[in-house]
């Protein structure tokens, strides 16, 4: 990967990652992702209030 077309950071605790897949000669998959800790911790509450409103309906379908 290469570093020279990095945007800049605009956040100091932002972080990083990137990746390069070749799968034969024809298939090419690059991603990247940017992520601060206050998206991580956005991330982890919808997903627990995704899973409580799943065990919600659950109990109720049940009924």
């Amino acid at each position: 990967m290469s570093d020279a077309a990095d945007p800049p950071i605009t956040h100091p605790e932002e972080m990083r990652a990137g990746f390069d897949l070749a799968i034969g000669k024809n298939i090419n998959i690059k991603g990247t992702a940017r992520v601060t800790p206050a998206g991580l911790i956005c991330a982890g509450i919808a997903g627990v209030a995704v899973l409580l409103a799943a065990a919600a309906l659950v109990r109720a379908a049940r009924r």
